[in-house]
């Protein structure tokens, strides 16, 4: 708080730290457990802040963020990794493409909420990072499993995907409404913020085992909760609650460094120093890319909406009731590409992969893990801390809408 940067950067400091300390344990996490126990809470209490309606105003900025960038980011790094890597399997590639591109957004907006930027910039933010990370990970999978069985999948990944999503946003709902039938009498709060929990893990594993996606699922999940639980919940609860849910997401941080450090530790040693060279270059490429891929992205994006809006006129058709557009902003697009850090999910994708321990190890982990710390580190370091000054120069201010509503 008082360096002005989002606490995951000194996170990440932090477990470079664990990684050069001489005689810290190799901790090895189920790949299984790695995705659920992280990303299955903080998805969750993203996605119960988050509003359908300011996600649906703005559904081209974040689908197109959250699916196209991302897209454009997996196959570029993709290419990168297996130029200076030719020995490394295509699915291999595109497996490292996938654990990086999806941006965390939390950081980023941890930050800007100080400055008060205006909220449809919030709003794109927030929801890219609800959903970027559903089309990530349904690459991830497929890329690992071609990666694993040599088997690859084709167009019939398609209506694959749509099977799963469909699904997900069906079966998230309904888990919710169940969910608050079946806790409607619960009172006491230690019980009502245990099943919360529980009910949270088994949303996601009932997912998984199905085969749908099991962040679509999260995502419809919480979504349904946020609309229905403060109408039949009451304040007690909900304020013990939310205080839990923002210690519980923080410490489920702070452990997925802490893992990530541990294995640094176990790579660094493993590794042989006639390797190293290959490992810094290939990390080094990878975050350049990650970076230049969503500025060149988000830019031109933010010019062609500029020039439609400005052919179509002030108001837009099929805006809400006549509500004028947003007009982009050269300002805006800067800071928007300027949010690509990336946290949590990277990690949990990272640590997921098969190791040495396992039946059969994935290929190159150690390298796909190094690098996409890296990339953590990087962005964190290097766009979290320069967030706040690229805002203030750039000068964009508070547009009221969160005001306005509140007087209405």
């Amino acid at each position: 708080d008082r360096l002005g940067v989002p606490y995951p950067a000194l996170l990440a400091l932090a477990g470079v730290a664990l990684a050069l300390i001489p005689g810290t344990p190799q901790v090895i996490l189920d790949p299984q457990l790695a995705l659920a126990l992280f990303v299955a809470p903080i998805l969750l209490d993203a996605a119960y802040d988050a509003s359908p309606r300011d996600l649906k105003r703005n559904f081209a900025a974040v689908s197109s963020l959250a699916i196209a960038a991302v897209v454009a980011t997996i196959l570029a790094v993709a290419v990168v990794i297996h130029r200076i890597v030719p020995a490394m399997s295509w699915p291999a590639a595109i497996t490292l493409g996938a654990i990086v591109a999806p941006p965390d957004a939390s950081a980023a907006v941890a930050v800007l909420r100080r400055l008060r930027p205006p909220h449809r910039m919030v709003v794109i933010l927030e929801g890219e990072s609800l959903f970027n990370d559903a089309s990530a990970l349904l690459a991830y999978r497929i890329a690992v499993t071609a990666a694993m069985t040599g088997v690859v999948a084709g167009w019939g990944v398609v209506p694959l995907f749509l099977l799963t999503c469909g699904g997900g946003v069906i079966a998230g709902i309904l888990l919710a409404r169940f969910y608050m039938w079946a806790t409607r009498r619960i009172v006491d709060i230690p019980i009502s913020v245990m099943l919360q929990f529980i009910g949270t893990f088994g949303v996601w594993l009932l997912a998984d085992r199905l085969g749908l996606s099991a962040i679509i699922t999260m995502i419809a999940y919480a979504m349904t909760i946020a609309r229905c639980a403060p109408a039949r919940v009451d304040a007690r609860r909900r304020i013990s609650s939310y205080a839990v849910w923002d210690v519980a997401v923080f410490v489920l941080n702070v452990l997925a460094f802490v893992l990530i450090g541990l294995q640094l530790r176990a790579i660094r040693t493993r590794v042989p120093d006639s390797q190293w060279h290959v490992y810094l270059w290939s990390a080094a490429a990878v975050c350049v890319t990650v970076i230049v891929v969503r500025i060149v992205w988000v830019m031109s994006h933010n010019r062609i909406a500029h020039w439609k809006l400005l052919r179509r006129g002030a108001h837009a058709p099929g805006s809400a009731r006549g509500r004028p557009m947003t007009m982009p902003t050269l300002g805006g697009g800067l800071i928007i590409s300027w949010c690509g850090m990336r946290g949590i999910v990277t990690l949990a994708a990272a640590m997921a992969l098969p190791d040495g321990s396992a039946a059969m190890a994935f290929p190159y982990r150690d390298l796909i893990l190094f690098c996409a710390f890296a990339v953590v580190l990087v962005t964190l370091i290097l766009q979290g801390m320069t967030l706040r000054p690229l805002m203030a120069w750039v000068g964009l201010k508070d547009d009221g809408t969160v005001e306005r509503e509140v007087r209405l």
